[in-house]
């Protein structure tokens, strides 16, 4: 099958997005088919050979955060000359509702077409009022997809229509196969019994974007002191990017070499990460239509706690996969989390629980059902006679090549 990918994303700036088309591509290929992916990137970005620059792109402030998108009448006619030399059996767009390559292709393209939302947000009020503006491309896709029901709940709320929930894949094996790194481990005593034991804490693990407030960072800073309070030799790592200094400027100055900042890591030493901590943290505040750095986490064994998201919620299965505390909360983050590293059978129960739950994610599964939607759109375009086809593009304005 010949597969039309379009990320809206800039494709060198790190999110949950690019990452998921990155690993869905990579896993279509391994099954043998042909995959294109277009995204925004800036000049001189090194690009697998899969991916085709469709130009640079420019920041936006999207919900809660700033996406990099590419838009406009360049964009179209780069787009226009992709999806025509690629003469793809199923395109698959991603996030159709932003001003982004995805709505330029629902606008310019024609044939099967699938679309996959990751936006979690109930009360976006500009979404509501572009809907007359969207409404004729997006009538235009043949399926539609939602990470989870949390956006599939914004979909139906402000775009009408209905999406299967699919949510966002992990290569659950490349986590559970990681080696810890033992710099990143908190190092084992041995008390008078002869058994090994965390002295005093443990290492608690964050991965995010530090300049990003809903991230949550600032909350579990402001939940560390508490934490050393009771579990001296705890220590936090922190991998992503931004200001550091101004990251721990809150911190009193006795507590700050307890942080460790790694900036950004590689996959491999995000899995490795990830496989050495004693507690993985998620303290987002908000935003959220997914969580997959909960999947990696529980993926790699880690011990969960998170913010009560429902989209966090859902995804460590209403807490029994992890733990939850009240979003923004930092005494709750640092009580729960003093609970959790004095308590290393909880902890290991929260990584037989995790690493069972954790399957549902794994791309065996997950690209097995966004492969049977693809199916489901080319079956059923195959099924429509030429003359109906015909009428159906010039609904829209459109002739077929």
């Amino acid at each position: 099958m010949r597969i039309g990918i379009v990320c809206p994303y800039a494709w060198d700036v790190p999110g949950g997005v690019q990452f998921h088309i990155r690993d869905l591509a990579a896993h279509l290929l391994a099954l043998g088919h042909e995959v294109s992916v277009l995204a925004p990137s800036d000049d001189g970005t090194p690009l697998p050979p899969y991916v085709v620059s469709a130009g640079r792109a420019v920041p936006v402030p999207y919900n809660g955060s700033v996406a990099r998108l590419t838009f406009g009448f360049l964009s179209a006619a780069r787009v226009r000359r992709w999806v025509h030399d690629g003469d793809f059996d199923v395109l698959h767009v991603h996030e159709p509702a932003s001003p982004s390559l995805a709505l330029l292709t629902c606008w310019v393209a024609q044939g099967p077409m699938v679309a996959t939302f990751h936006t979690s947000n109930p009360r976006s009020r500009a979404m509501i009022a572009a809907y007359p503006i969207l409404q004729p491309a997006l009538e235009k896709i043949s399926a539609r997809i939602a990470v989870s029901e949390y956006a599939r709940r914004t979909l139906v709320e402000h775009l009408g229509g209905d999406a299967v929930v699919i949510p966002n894949g992990v290569d659950v094996g490349f986590f559970a196969d990681a080696e810890p790194r033992p710099e990143w481990q908190a190092p084992a005593v041995r008390d008078t019994s002869g058994d090994d034991r965390a002295p005093q804490g443990g290492t608690i693990g964050f991965i995010g974007r530090i300049d990003e407030p809903r991230k949550g960072l600032p909350v579990l800073m402001k939940a560390l002191p508490r934490i050393l309070e009771a579990l001296p030799g705890t220590r936090l790592l922190v991998a992503g990017r931004g200001d550091e200094e101004e990251a721990v400027a809150g911190l009193p100055r006795e507590t700050r070499s307890r942080v460790e900042f790694l900036g950004m890591v590689s996959d491999e030493d995000k899995a490795r990460l990830l496989r050495s901590v004693d507690l993985y943290v998620a303290p987002n505040t908000g935003g959220e239509s997914f969580g997959i750095i909960l999947v990696e986490a529980m993926s790699a064994g880690a011990p969960v706690l998170a913010a009560d998201l429902d989209a966090f919620a859902q995804v460590l299965n209403g807490g029994e996969a992890g733990e939850l505390f009240p979003a923004g909360d930092p005494g709750a983050l640092a009580d729960a989390a003093v609970r959790l590293l004095a308590d290393p059978a909880r902890r290991e129960a929260l990584r037989a629980q995790g690493s069972r739950h954790v399957r549902r994610f794994d791309w065996g599964t997950v690209g097995s059902d966004i492969l049977a939607v693809y199916e489901t759109v080319t079956d059923g375009a195959a099924s429509v006679a030429p003359d109906e086809r015909t009428g159906l593009w010039a609904r829209f304005g459109l002739a077929r090549d």
